[in-house]
């Protein structure tokens, strides 16, 4: 499907996304989850070094704009990215900011 297809209602909800997707937090969650990674809120705010609160908030939006999902695993909850294509995207962003 083109983006010339979708309509406006999927307009808006891509445009929500990217927004989602802006914010410097949680583009490098996303990139923490890029390459099919599942990581608990305790490893993500590990690896940011930001408070757990700050962290469950961040993933909060993202899974809300439909960007991540989640599973329950014994005590811990796995975020990942909900489509396997988002990776592409944050592999795209991290190129073009290299350049």
């Amino acid at each position: 499907m083109e983006f010339t297809d979708l309509e406006p209602d999927q307009v808006e909800k891509a445009a929500n996304m990217i927004k989602a997707i802006s914010h410097p937090m949680r583009l490098a969650i996303l990139g923490y989850l890029g390459e099919n990674k599942e990581l608990s809120v305790t490893e993500i705010h590990r690896l940011l070094k930001i408070e757990q609160s700050t962290a469950s908030h961040h993933l909060g939006i993202l899974k809300d704009k439909g960007i991540l999902s989640s599973m329950r695993k014994g005590k811990n909850t796995l975020y990942y990215l909900k489509r396997k294509n988002l990776s592409n995207l944050i592999k795209c962003i991290s190129e073009c900011a290299c350049d």
